[in-house]
């Protein structure tokens, strides 16, 4: 394959590279399209201590991803056309991988004022979230279908009916019950994910639903999709491999929003991904600093890091025992996301981007967050031993990461 000008200019037989070019020796790897995160946590402006959009798009680069979409609960919120182009900005300036905006879809996040999307848009947004907070007001998540419909864009919503999921911080199950912590039900998640359907099916608009975490929610995204109705949904790699007992020692780099699951949900997600029910896997990153999580569970803050190790646990825990092969995980984590949101990338053919990831199936690791080039050390998987990770990235025909042997 010969990379020209920022595009794949050939592909396959014999090919006389020019005497300039840098040649990246790939034997025993995989080269595939550059792997695209769609949810990641950005964290600038407002929390730069935390992440800024260099040091995530770095992070992201040694990943294996060549794109990624940034959340909008930043502060301020990125709910106009100043803030989306800010981020654009930053992210041109930090080299790594393509950052694209997702724009707010109420303003403030407040869940009462739709945002102006047709200005975001415009300014470079690619799709429309308050994700960090669910749309509760089916009237305002109505509108936004109407709305993001006309300019085919994805409304991307947090699922959680917040009645039901108040004060809870683990899944309601019992493990939570033996620690004494107060649970959040599945159908918190389950109640937002069939509205969000049955609002997708009223109003013909693409709803896309966020880190999908239980079974039931699974059922009801088949049901959908089998009437037609425009849904999509992404899992994280951590709701596909862990399970609420990781929380045991009240351990806060196991709490997430929505919560683990039981061992039940976790088989459902597979299943879910491997039938193509579930669209496409994303890291969630959600980057927080260490203080924050050293306090009581039910005070920590939500979230962990994942784009420097959602590969290697996709490839130890899902390919490796067979769940799913490489063509799969590759559509699963690059095809898809680039083509149900309609970004550049995503395949390898002649003319295309030359947004590639080269990964290693076979390249074992440790977890060790301090080499983490992401400023989040908070992740379960610390000290785990994984097999396979991505040893070269390149963006736009540049080498933006490259591993060490």
């Amino acid at each position: 394959m010969l990379l020209a000008e920022g595009r794949i200019s050939r592909l396959g037989g014999e090919i006389a590279a020019p005497e300039e070019a840098t040649i990246i020796d790939c034997g025993g790897a995989v080269v595939a399209p550059g792997f695209i995160d769609v949810h990641v946590h950005l964290r600038e402006p407002g929390r730069e201590d935390v992440e800024t959009i260099k040091s995530g798009a770095r992070a992201a680069a040694a990943g294996g991803f060549t794109a990624v979409c940034a959340m909008p609960n930043t502060d301020p919120v990125t709910d106009n056309q100043a803030a989306v182009g800010f981020i654009i900005r930053q992210a041109s300036r930090a080299g790594g991988a393509r950052v694209y905006p997702i724009g707010a879809v109420s303003v403030g996040q407040k869940g009462e004022t739709l945002a102006e999307f047709g200005e975001m848009v415009s300014a470079g947004a690619v799709a429309m979230s308050d994700d960090g907070h669910p749309v509760a007001s089916a009237h305002l998540m109505r509108a936004a279908l109407e709305y993001a419909r006309a300019f085919g864009i994805p409304v991307i919503d947090h699922c959680e009916e917040p009645t039901l999921s108040k004060g809870g911080s683990m899944n309601e199950g019992l493990v939570s019950a033996r620690l004494g912590l107060k649970g959040i039900p599945s159908e918190a998640e389950e109640i937002m994910v069939i509205r969000d359907i049955l609002l997708a099916r009223r109003t013909g608009g693409h709803v896309h639903l966020a880190h999908m975490s239980t079974r039931g929610s699974v059922e009801l995204i088949r049901w959908g999709k089998e009437r037609g109705i425009n849904v999509t949904a992404e899992v994280c790699p951590h709701h596909l491999t862990l399970t609420d007992t990781a929380v045991e020692g009240y351990f806060t780099n196991a709490k997430m929003n929505p919560p683990l699951r039981s061992a039940a949900d976790v088989q459902a997600l597979r299943e879910a991904v491997a039938d193509g029910t579930i669209d496409m896997i994303v890291s969630d990153h959600a980057p927080h600093h260490y203080d924050e999580k050293e306090r009581e569970f039910a005070d920590a803050p939500n979230g962990i890091v994942g784009l420097e190790t959602a590969l290697g646990v996709l490839l130890t825990e899902l390919v490796e025992p067979g769940l799913l092969d490489l063509p799969a995980l590759v559509e699963l984590m690059a095809c898809a996301p680039a083509r149900v949101f309609k970004l550049p990338g995503g395949v390898l053919t002649e003319k295309a981007p030359a947004d590639v990831t080269v990964f290693d199936p076979e390249r074992e690791w440790t977890v060790d967050p301090s080499k983490f080039l992401s400023k989040g050390r908070n992740t379960p998987f610390a000290g785990k031993v994984l097999r396979g990770r991505a040893i070269c990235t390149v963006v736009g025909g540049e080498v933006v990461h490259r591993l060490d042997s």
